[in-house]
């Protein structure tokens, strides 16, 4: 049996792919502003907790009741957004939030490999390659310094940890039966909050913390409810009209717009390496992808 090709994009699904792109982008540049007023950990947890409660909210007023398999969405929460959220809020501490958007690109080749490795999906050539050219991208942003062992190397390393996470969230996600999605994700959340809540009182002691600045709250509030409960409503929404694989697409965009808002917004600069390793990371994810490469070698009889 062969596989169905991913449905055709239409104007409003691209719409909708370039409109998440930029929540997405905006949450590295809220870790950013949150980077030296609240603890890790904390930034992680009050970006579940309101965004859990937000969602639950809707899916209430929606007359929805919320019924799934905890346990599952316990281990999804982990894996999905505790490990993600505490290593990069943590990061860009010490990291632009371009460089940590670029990084966090490597998802889908750690999914690739992650994938192949536990068998739950072949490893092709063209994969391959496209998993080797992004690795060189990563090399390349990661420049001649990477070999430091300072504080920027850590906070890198942390997000090529934070990438390789979401590769497990996917072969996680495998063991999850059929749940809808505005469930999903107001599952995720909470049990995300569950689990981050006793470890932000026994580490960051939220209590003792000096009071954040208007601006922190702003950004805890943004990246919750903007780059994590509107992402998740837009992003289904994209699922229903284009399917999973066209989501992915979005991945392409989220370091343009996260370089694009912190050179405007933050004043970060602009490297060439920065740009020569986000482009080698796209070329890498375009391999993985695969549909360019095939729709090129369905052309080439035609053109011959």
């Amino acid at each position: 049996m062969t596989q169905a090709p991913a449905p055709r994009l239409s104007l409003q699904a691209w719409l909708l792919i370039l409109l998440l792109s930029f929540p997405w982008a905006g949450s590295f540049i809220f870790f950013r502003l949150l980077a030296h007023e609240i603890p890790s950990l904390t930034v992680a947890f009050g970006r579940v907790a309101i965004a859990g409660i937000a969602l639950f909210a809707a899916l209430r007023l929606s007359g929805q009741r919320l019924s799934v398999r905890w346990r599952h969405f316990l281990v999804l929460g982990l894996l999905n957004n505790v490990i993600p959220f505490s290593l990069f809020a943590w990061a860009e501490i010490r990291i632009t939030s371009g460089e940590a958007a670029i990084l966090n690109a490597t998802a889908p080749i750690f999914t690739g490999i992650v994938l192949h490795v536990f068998g739950a999906e072949r490893l092709t050539a063209l994969r391959t390659i496209g998993a080797a050219i992004g690795f060189i991208g990563v090399a390349v942003l990661t420049g001649a310094d990477a070999l430091a062992l300072d504080g920027d190397f850590a906070a890198r390393l942390a997000c090529l940890g934070a990438a390789l996470s979401y590769g497990f969230t996917a072969l996680w996600a495998r063991r999850i039966g059929p749940t809808a999605p505005m469930q999903a994700a107001t599952a995720q959340c909470l049990c995300s909050t569950l689990i981050l809540a006793p470890l932000v009182l026994l580490i960051d002691h939220p209590w003792a913390l000096p009071s954040p600045s208007p601006t922190a709250w702003g950004a805890l509030f943004g990246i919750a409810l903007v780059s994590t409960a509107a992402a998740y409503v837009v992003f289904f929404r994209i699922v229903a009209l284009a399917g999973a694989a066209n989501v992915m697409l979005v991945t392409f965009l989220v370091p343009v717009s996260t370089l694009a808002m912190g050179a405007i917004f933050l004043g970060e600069p602009v490297l060439p390496r920065a740009v020569a390793g986000m482009a080698l990371i796209g070329m890498g994810l375009a391999a993985i992808d695969g549909r360019i490469f095939g729709r090129w070698r369905r052309q080439r009889p035609s053109a011959d």
